[in-house]
């Protein structure tokens, strides 16, 4: 029996709970609105995806920052959702939304195991894509994303040629039928 999703007051307990500023808990609120219009798009269009598994993913992906605010929120929330024993599609997410996913050997060099934490449904490609777009709690545009990505790790780094396929495959996705 699978686990069941809480609920989105539960979910902002939870982030609460844990230790989030009000800041953070604005963030995920955002990431979730956006994102819940995405996933809502994409059923317009004929895509499958549960949009409640990306309201709730959104409102807890960034529950790691209770904890740090360094790249490693997403193991360190993904630790605190299983210890709070969230469904396992809650759980990659949270471990999945870093970037535009982080390879096995990028997570080997972070010093996490070494597997990939890529997103690969549509629900975690949807929070991951949605949380690029928010900065703070707006949303911005995705060049500015991309520059920010390019000042802060180099030009060709890896992760910038992941948003801009996300955000791809995302477009495509959305776009009006």
């Amino acid at each position: 029996m699978s686990k069941q999703l809480p609920s989105a007051g539960e979910a902002i307990k939870i982030l609460g709970k844990s230790g989030c500023s009000p800041r953070v808990i604005r963030h995920c609120k955002a990431v979730a609105e956006l994102a819940v219009r995405i996933a809502d798009r994409c059923v317009r269009n004929g895509i499958e995806a549960d949009v409640q598994l990306v309201y709730i993913g959104s409102l807890l992906h960034d529950i790691g920052r209770s904890k740090t605010h360094s790249v490693h929120h997403a193991t360190v929330g993904a630790e605190i959702a299983r210890s709070l024993n969230l469904p396992a599609s809650i759980i990659s997410i949270i471990e999945r939304h870093i970037g535009g996913g982080i390879t096995a050997e990028e997570a080997s060099k972070l010093g996490w195991q070494r597997k990939s934490y890529m997103p690969e449904t549509l629900e975690e490609k949807i929070v991951t894509y949605a949380d690029k777009l928010i900065e703070d709690s707006k949303v911005v545009p995705i060049e500015r994303i991309l520059q920010k990505l390019k000042q802060r790790l180099g030009a060709n780094h890896p992760a910038i040629k992941r948003v801009m396929d996300l955000h791809r495959e995302m477009s495509n996705l959305c776009q009006e039928s």
